[in-house]
């Protein structure tokens, strides 16, 4: 019996991208294929993941490369590439670099594999998977952005911490665009089916809510030189387990939207179901009026941004 193996690329061999890759070769989701722009960098750091593979115990191929050549036929393409930021600097401050990159890499990509399925990391997020889908032409179901796994994990530790929980009990949702102005929900976020509102007090809620919107500014201001990357990586391990093991995960992601809350024409996270077609089906949930005016308002920052892009 052969066993076809799917083939995952992960443009951009940095912190996030090669973590990704590390994990998908860990989890055996796939033979995976790093590019990066730099000589040396996705061969290097490749080599040195498939010399732990005795010790791991995985029998994937990683290979680095330079050549988009190489990363054809792809099932899943994971486009981490972009400029990374620095403290004090906004998702919104990369916005046209970040473009411009997203755009070129979509085209090469979508060049040598025109089926494959699209996840957009680059920040900001909601912006460049806008870009990515414009510029392959994929289907909706094929393209979307990582943002709500990663926000809703923070989410969840948060209030792990808060209670002296395993996070493994904690299930929490977060919408809206990845940054200042997402939307953490309460109302829908419960620990062993307990509502948090009834074990945390509001100004406790109120205050892990506004941590999860800091979280990834919280951790660049740490490192001075750098942005998250494990927890990043491991959300993305997450989605794409998701659609090449068709576990049809409800998970909170930026997919386009078409008429879903009242939003048009947009990428912006909100709770799906991803499995072997990608996003499956989209979820809309009963929000509050607090939750409905801050999802608007999450809704005009995308718009904004999309309306400024200069590619």
């Amino acid at each position: 019996m052969n066993i076809v193996r799917k083939k995952i690329t992960v443009v951009g061999a940095g912190h996030v991208g090669a973590t990704t890759a590390q994990l998908c070769a860990y989890k055996k989701l796939g033979n995976v294929v790093m590019i990066d722009i730099v000589e040396g960098v996705p061969q290097g750091k490749a080599l040195d993941l498939m010399e732990s593979a005795p010790i791991e115990s995985f029998d994937m191929n990683v290979t680095g490369t330079n050549d988009y050549a190489d990363t054809a036929d792809s099932d899943v393409v994971i486009i981490t590439a972009g400029l990374p930021r620095k403290p004090g600097m906004t998702r919104e401050d990369l916005r046209d670099i970040n473009a411009g990159i997203v755009k070129d890499v979509t085209e090469n990509i979508i060049k040598h594999s025109p089926n494959c399925f699209m996840i957009v990391v680059t920040n900001p997020v909601d912006t460049m998977t806008y870009v990515a889908k414009k510029y392959s032409n994929l289907p909706k179901n094929r393209i979307m952005g990582m943002a709500g796994v990663l926000d809703a994990a923070r989410f969840r530790h948060f209030i792990s911490l808060e209670l002296g929980v395993s996070n493994l009990d904690v299930k929490a949702m977060v919408m809206g665009l990845h940054g200042g102005a997402m939307v953490p929900l309460p109302s829908h976020t419960s620990v062993a089916g307990i509502p948090i509102k009834e074990l945390i007090p509001q100004d406790r809620i109120d205050d892990m809510v506004q941590r999860t919107r800091d979280g990834g500014a919280e951790i660049v201001k740490y490192l001075k030189t750098g942005s998250a990357y494990y927890a990043p990586a491991s959300s993305i391990t997450q989605m794409v387990e998701t659609i090449v093991r068709d576990k049809k995960r409800v998970l909170p992601c930026p997919v386009y939207l078409e008429g879903e809350y009242g939003l048009h024409d947009m990428f912006m996270g909100v709770p799906c179901v991803i499995g072997a077609h990608g996003v499956e089906k989209i979820l809309e949930l009963e929000l509050t009026e607090e939750e409905t005016a801050q999802l608007n308002k999450s809704a005009e920052g995308v718009k904004a941004s999309i309306s400024q892009l200069k590619v």
